[in-house]
């Protein structure tokens, strides 16, 4: 299971490798008070890095408050301890 999990992993290494090897060429980015130029390879990686981050955070979030409910309500259905 795990060589299969590695050789997965390759593929997609090269995968990405070849992406942004074809897409070298420059793109600029205005943001009010920053002006970027960069490869549309490593754009299109930093957006995907920022879209995983983003989606790992809200999944935590409702995790946790999902567990925190969960807390709360069995909180108020155990005895008061004298």
């Amino acid at each position: 299971m795990r060589l299969l999990a590695i050789i997965v992993l390759m593929i997609f290494i090269a995968a990405g490798v070849v992406l942004g090897a074809l897409n070298a060429d420059l793109v600029g980015y205005d943001f009010a008070l920053v002006r970027l130029q960069l490869p549309k390879g490593a754009a299109l990686l930093g957006a995907l890095v920022v879209g995983w981050l983003l989606g790992g955070l809200t999944a935590w979030f409702g995790m946790s408050m999902r567990q925190r409910h969960r807390r709360m309500g069995a909180d108020k259905t155990l005895p008061a301890k004298p």
